[in-house]
Order: C-alpha cells, then structure tokens, then sequence
C-alpha cells in the first residue's frame, strides 16, 4: 500500500521517529483524558447528568482550541519548541493529576471546570508546536507526505487512547480519577520522549522571531479579519458559503451527541441500579462512538471518488440532504439499532462534508491567506459544536427523548443543503 511505504520512507528519518512519538503520546493522552471527563461528567453513578452539565464539559473540551488557537502561533514563534513540548506535557500531567485529586475530593463542579480548562488550553500548545516543528525533521520533497500521515496517526492514537480509558473504566476500574491519572502518565511519557530531541532542534532561529510580542499578537488579530475579507471577495464566495454550511453540519452533530449521551445515560439503561445502569450506558457510548468512527473512516474512503464525479460542492450537497432524510427517520423512533445507524450514517456525511470542504478552502483561497483561513475554520467548526450542546440543553427532556430537537436538526441538514445548492454550487456559463 502507497501509504505504508510512505510512511516507511519518513521513518527513515530518526527526528521525525522522535517527534512523532511524542505525537502519540500526546494525544494518546488527550484521548484518554478527554473520555474520562466525559464519563466523570456523564456516567458518574453518584451524579445526575444533566444536558447543561454536558454541554459545560463541551466548552471546556473545545472552547480553548477556539479562543487560544489563532494566537498560539504568536507564541510558539518566540518559545523554542522542543521546550513546549517538554513542559507543556509536564505541566499537562501535573494539572491531570490535580484534576485527578479534584475527582476524589468531590469538590464544586466549576473548580473541577476550571481545572479540566487548564489541560485543554495547554494541549492547543502542544498540538500546534507538534505541526510547527515537523518542517525542522523531514526535507522538503516529503513534507506533504508528512503533513498527511502525522497528524493521521495523531488522531488514531487518540481514538485508541479513548477507547484504553473505555476499557480501564468498565473492566479494570470504576474509578474516573483513576483514569485521569493514566492520562496523567502518558503526559508524563510524552515528555520524557521530547528529551530524545536536541533542545533547538525544532526551532525556531533566534534571527526570525518578530522583536515585539505585542506587535506579533496585533498582527494576527488583524490577520484573521484580513482573512474575512478575502473570503467575502466576489470570487471566494462560494468557499465562504461552503465554511456557512459545513458549521451548521458540525452544529447538527454536536446537538444529536448530546442528546445520544443522554440517551444513553438514562432512556436505554435500567433504572434499578444506578451503578449497572451507569456501566451500561457507558458501553452503548462506546458502541456509538466506534459506530460513528467507522462512518468518518468510511468517508475517507467513499469521499475522494464521489466528490471527484460530483465535485466537491455537490457532494457536501448530496451529504447535508441525506441527513437531512434520514435522521428523523432512524432518529425518532428513539431505540438503540436505528440509531446506532444514524451514528454512521452521521459519521459519514459530516466527515465527507468536512474533507470536501478542506479540498474547496485549499484549492481556491490564495495561499498566502490559507492559514489564516484554517484557523477561522477551526474557530467557526469547534464554535458551532459547543453552541449546538447549549441549544441542546435547552431542548432535551431529562431523558434525552426530543421530537422536536430531531426535527430541529433535519431542519437545519436542510438549510445546510439548500444554502449550499442555492450560493456554493460552481455557476455554469
């Protein structure tokens, strides 16, 4: 297979083997961190789950990668790298442990808020140093091969890591801090492997590094308004309505989580023990999150062909309406198989939406505003998550059972199509 070989060639590269584990490390970490909030928050036997408190622990998984991403760069331009890496995984796991000791003690849910917020910001760090420094350990001619399958690998370590703290919760420990402190571990190992690397491997020389932080910070804000500009341009605005429709895909599938998380909390567990009912959920959870995987893995198979016949504007089209079709059908209901169903279904169309939407921002924006692009992407995708749990929990009953929150959504798939049917369709002359 050409991508086993290409990631043959890159291992050849002993830096790129180094910086690459503390990629794994790293998120394999942050995966396990991230679902052992959630059951902390969610399935706790001795907590009653609400849709506000997951959408809390939503904000406090994504917010920082909105608010600090844009200006970490800043930063990172002025700090060397292999040292962010270094105390941002040290500084991540004495913070996993404080989240830990927080869990035991039971303290007021903002403290241990505010704790889990910490983590995350410093992740933001991490993860953009990790794609900042991959220039300084591999050469020119496989730096797209790099930038491929990195952050790829990246992302099945931390799906592997949530599904360790998956199995350490339900057969090895009932314990949420117990997990923590895994997470806390793995941090812990991550940091370790960074000392593999020379301290100014990665960068960044002394001699570019824009004299004033304030300047620096000021010049990124007005960047990113730069980048608003150049896509309301009269020529971009079809990539702009594609950025439009693909957040109110992400908001859809940030509303229908919640509401699967409490679903499986409450409507499908049994009442009588709340510590069975608990463990329950937790494996329903787990069953839909790896059925929901299995969607994106199938988009990343499926998308590349049909958005080469179709085009990619008409496949985030063909995406948006068949969810917009087949979610009240397989969501109403309410039972576990046709809604295990529309997990992939989901999976599917909101990851083929999102590649085809990567392909029109990378092939139409000039590429000295592509960055700046991105990160409002990123911003606008992970905005549009959170407020879709607010929405939620503002909608759903205590056991998750909405009628009017599925209708909602389809409703919005819907929009999603027609707004990209009617604006970012390629015109015909």
């Amino acid at each position: 297979m050409a991508v086993v070989r290409d990631l043959r060639v890159l291992l050849r590269f002993r830096d790129f083997r180094h910086l690459l584990a503390v990629r794994l490390l790293s998120q394999g970490a942050d995966g396990v961190f991230q679902v052992a909030l959630a059951t902390y928050v969610v399935f706790s036997p001795e907590r009653q789950t609400s849709a506000a408190a997951i959408a809390s622990a939503m904000a406090v998984l994504l917010l920082p990668y909105s608010l600090v991403g844009p200006f970490a760069g800043v930063l990172l331009d002025r700090w060397q790298r292999r040292q962010v890496l270094l105390y941002g995984s040290l500084l991540r796991a004495l913070l996993a442990c404080v989240t830990a000791a927080l869990i035991v003690s039971h303290v007021a849910d903002w403290l241990f808020y505010v704790s889990a917020l910490c983590v995350t910001a410093v992740n933001r760090f991490v993860l953009a140093g990790l794609s900042a420094a991959l220039p300084r350990v591999v050469d020119d001619d496989r730096l797209v091969i790099a930038n491929s399958l990195s952050p790829t690998a990246g992302t099945l370590a931390a799906t592997a890591g949530g599904g360790l703290a998956f199995v350490v919760r339900l057969v090895g420990s009932d314990s949420d801090a117990a997990v923590v402190l895994l997470g806390s571990v793995l941090y812990l190992c991550a940091a370790l492997a960074s000392l593999r690397m020379a301290r100014e491997l990665l960068g960044p020389d002394p001699e570019l590094v824009q004299p004033r932080l304030g300047a620096a910070i000021a010049g990124t804000a007005r960047g990113l308004v730069a980048g608003v500009r150049h896509l309301a341009e009269t020529g971009r605005r079809a990539t702009a309505w594609a950025l439009a429709s693909m957040t109110l895909m992400r908001f859809c599938y940030g509303a229908l989580t919640v509401m699967v998380l409490m679903l499986c909390r409450y409507a499908w567990t049994p009442a009588t023990s709340a510590e069975s009912g608990s463990d329950e959920g937790l494996a329903l959870l787990g069953l839909a999150v790896a059925v929901s995987g299995a969607g994106f893995f199938a988009a990343a198979v499926m998308t590349p062909w049909a958005a080469g016949r179709l085009g990619p504007a008409l496949w985030i089209v063909t995406c948006a309406t068949a969810a917009a079709v087949l979610e009240p059908a397989l969501g109403l209901p309410f039972t576990k198989v046709p809604l295990l169903i529309a997990a992939f279904v989901l999976g599917l169309v909101t990851q083929g939406a999102k590649i085809a939407t990567d392909t029109i921002v990378q092939t139409s924006i000039d590429d000295g505003y592509r960055g700046r692009v991105f990160s409002l992407y990123d911003v606008f995708f992970n905005v549009a998550f959170v407020g879709a749990a607010g929405v939620a929990a503002l909608m759903l009953p205590p056991d998750g059972r909405s009628v009017a929150l599925v209708v909602t959504v389809a409703v919005v798939y819907g929009a999603a199509a027609a707004t990209m049917a009617r604006f970012g369709l390629p015109r015909q002359h």
